[in-house]
């Protein structure tokens, strides 16, 4: 059976070289943003049922529809950045930290899909338990699906997913394996970085998100790099789900996007070309506008 990450080590194992870069830590009421000022959010925590303190970015309105982002692996709720912008003037916008990732605790367990759904649904529990809508990006497709899996899909009012597999045919194309002397972690995660991006970023941006990756201790990102579940167990989880689905790939996952639209009923799909893995980063305005039109016409209408 084919391990779950596949495709996340598909894109660690094609990225290139990159120089470390130098950002600023941008002061917010409640805690800090690094990566640049998001006006209005504050920085929040709360404690999960295994006593692991984990961080939350939020806001706009308490009383509007909420909005919760699961960033993918060690990278910080931050860079969510355009689409916290973006949706907080009409929704309550949540941006997650998993566990060991941007300012929640690096807790010395817990890295794996049960742990990191588990740590989801419980964030939600802690925001009130209504219906929100969760957008997923790379690992955080997988660990919103675990979510799905472990809890079911009473809290959902839908799912955004992007660009990672869902367990639907075809599988993804392995990485072609490298001989080459493996690389120091830093320097590895400097290239993963600068990698996730088509468009140009600022040294400032990409050294600062470099800095957050680094957080995650070395064997905890293998760790999430080695879900030791089938494909099969996110195909489960996204076709049983009811709410609408919104699946956002690259060309590679194109095949796996259209047999999701044809076989589940209520899934819309993209295929966004020319953008890096970070695509939501990178083509920030189609993503929102794409996004925007999906909640108006599926999730609140």
């Amino acid at each position: 059976m084919r391990c779950g990450v596949e495709r996340v080590w598909a894109i660690v194992l094609l990225l290139g070289l990159a120089i470390c870069r130098v950002a600023l830590a941008q002061t917010i009421p409640g805690g800090t943003v690094p990566g640049g000022t998001i006006p209005g959010t504050q920085s929040h925590f709360f404690t999960t049922s295994d006593g692991v303190r984990l961080h939350y970015l939020e806001a706009g309105p308490h009383a509007a529809h909420t909005i919760v982002f699961v960033p993918g692996w060690t990278m910080p709720a931050w860079i969510w950045r355009p689409q916290i912008t973006a949706f907080s003037r009409a929704y309550h916008v949540v941006a997650f930290d998993p566990r060991g990732q941007g300012d929640s605790e690096v807790a010395p367990d817990g890295y794996d899909p049960e742990r990191r759904g588990r740590d989801i649904g419980e964030l939600m529990g802690h925001l009130g338990g209504a219906r929100a809508l969760v957008v997923g990006w790379s690992l955080g497709v997988l660990d919103t699906l675990a979510e799905v899996h472990i809890e079911g899909d009473a809290h959902l009012a839908g799912l955004v997913l992007v660009d990672n597999s869902v367990g639907e045919e075809p599988p993804p194309e392995p990485g072609k394996p490298s001989h080459a002397r493996p690389l120091p972690h830093a320097v590895f995660m400097r290239n993963f970085v600068r990698g996730m991006f088509r468009s140009p970023q600022s040294p400032a941006y990409l050294d600062r998100l470099t800095e957050a990756t680094l957080r995650t201790p070395e064997p905890a990102a293998r760790a999430l790099l080695s879900y030791a579940v089938p494909r099969s167990y996110w195909r489960e989880a996204v076709y049983a789900a009811r709410a609408p689905v919104l699946y956002v790939v690259r060309p590679g996952f194109a095949a796996q996007a259209a047999n999701l639209q044809r076989n589940r009923p209520d899934t819309e799909t993209a295929v966004f070309s020319d953008v890096g893995h970070a695509l939501f980063v990178d083509d920030a305005a189609r993503f929102n506008a794409l996004m925007q039109d999906f909640i108006r016409r599926h999730v609140w209408p």
